[in-house]
């Protein structure tokens, strides 16, 4: 979705700072999208009046798109600031390797028991079969 603008340059879904009324989602998607950010706010106030859809939506939003004047989201940033922490490290190997797992249709994974090396699981030496 690569759409140029007037003056050559490929438009860009950004949060806007004109036109904004809480942090700018709904007047950065409408002119992505062409419509009036009214609508949108309209219709987010409507979904928020169903257990908080819209709310959430707007959250959701506002973390993943980059705000007018930057590059990157507050998403992008976290994660890019983050990168050579060991939790993060660690939870992207654990999602690597589950996605592995996943999408390896030709290997059939065996259970894994936990308690498997557990020392009350194992037979006692005074124990009678």
């Amino acid at each position: 979705m690569n759409e140029m603008t007037p003056h050559g340059s490929v438009k860009q879904l950004r949060r806007r700072k004109d036109g904004k009324v809480i942090a700018g989602v709904c007047s950065g998607v409408g002119n992505y999208v062409g419509i009036d950010p009214n609508i949108l706010r309209v219709g987010l106030a409507i979904a928020s009046l169903f257990g908080g859809l819209g709310v959430g939506i707007y959250a959701v939003a506002w973390l993943l798109i980059p705000d007018q004047d930057k590059d990157a989201s507050i998403v992008q940033n976290l994660i890019d600031n983050n990168k050579d922490n060991p939790v993060w490290k660690d939870t992207q190997a654990k999602v690597q390797d589950k996605w592995s797992k996943a999408t390896n249709r030709h290997q059939p994974s065996m259970p894994h028991d936990p308690y498997a090396h557990h020392p009350y699981s194992q037979p006692k030496a005074d124990d009678k079969l």
